[in-house]
């Protein structure tokens, strides 16, 4: 009951962090892993779809409705997202454990010195591409994205933002709108891989979908009443903290 009740919390928070600024993941994956030290890898990322997927979804249709979705790129990047996803989820049910396990301080170390450093991440709104380039872009975006995403996935939704907003132009309500879009593709590819593959754990999946809604209705009405800097913050520390126990966990296991 403990155990349900500390992925409900960390779910919650997931959903509200992704709803702002993406990388909820990285909460929700480290809880899953901490809790389920002796469970699959292939099988806690999968779960972690299930809520991810729900969580995101709704986040999506929040900006869509207060925000112009730039559907040249968003359509392309996400299915190339849904293609590359599902070959990176079928990649994951490949690899050791202790290679995921060892790689996921490094991925939240890298995430937390790139949202430190942008400091004014998406401040002004000017598309840099149009056309075919634009969708080569997308495609390419979509591609390395959706296949990280399946194959590991902490930090999806914050690279995302990042390339929308570096490589396309956009400001950071246009970039999270899309890359919304985006991540939900992702997550429904790699969820049906995980599905099929028997790698997904239903009933606590459904469970932390519940709260992941919760958290990413909340998350919404806070970017929209407060802005990112808050949530930017809070953001850090959480990361911060997570290096750390993640660090310590891969030092233990390698001793």
């Amino acid at each position: 009951m403990v155990d349900y009740l500390v992925l409900g919390v960390a779910a919650f928070g997931a959903g509200l962090v992704d709803a702002v600024v993406g990388g909820g993941g990285l909460i929700q994956i480290p809880a899953l892993f901490s809790v389920f030290p002796n469970m699959a890898p292939a099988t806690l990322i999968g779960t972690n779809k299930l809520a991810s997927i729900c969580g995101t979804g709704v986040a999506a249709a929040s900006y869509a409705r207060r925000v112009k979705i730039a559907w040249s790129t968003a359509a392309p990047a996400a299915i190339a997202a849904l293609v590359f996803a599902f070959a990176g989820a079928y990649t994951v049910t490949k690899v050791s454990p202790d290679f995921m396990r060892a790689l996921l301080p490094f991925i939240l170390l890298a995430v937390a010195v790139y949202t430190f450093a942008r400091k004014d991440l998406g401040s002004v709104h000017a598309p840099m591409h149009s056309g075919a380039k634009e969708q080569a872009l997308a495609l390419g975006v979509g591609a390395c994205i959706g296949f990280y995403d399946g194959f590991f996935g902490p930090g999806t939704g914050s690279f995302l933002v990042f390339l929308f907003v570096r490589v396309f132009g956009f400001d950071f309500l246009g970039a999270s709108a899309v890359a919304k879009i985006v991540n939900v593709a992702c997550n429904f590819a790699a969820l049906l891989w995980f599905g099929y593959s028997g790698h997904l754990v239903w009933q606590l999946g459904a469970m932390m979908a519940v709260a992941q809604i919760g958290g990413s209705i909340v998350g919404s009405r806070m970017a929209l009443k407060h802005g990112s800097r808050f949530v930017r913050k809070l953001f850090l520390i959480v990361v911060a903290l997570l290096i750390c126990k993640t660090g310590y966990d891969a030092i233990i296991r390698l001793a």
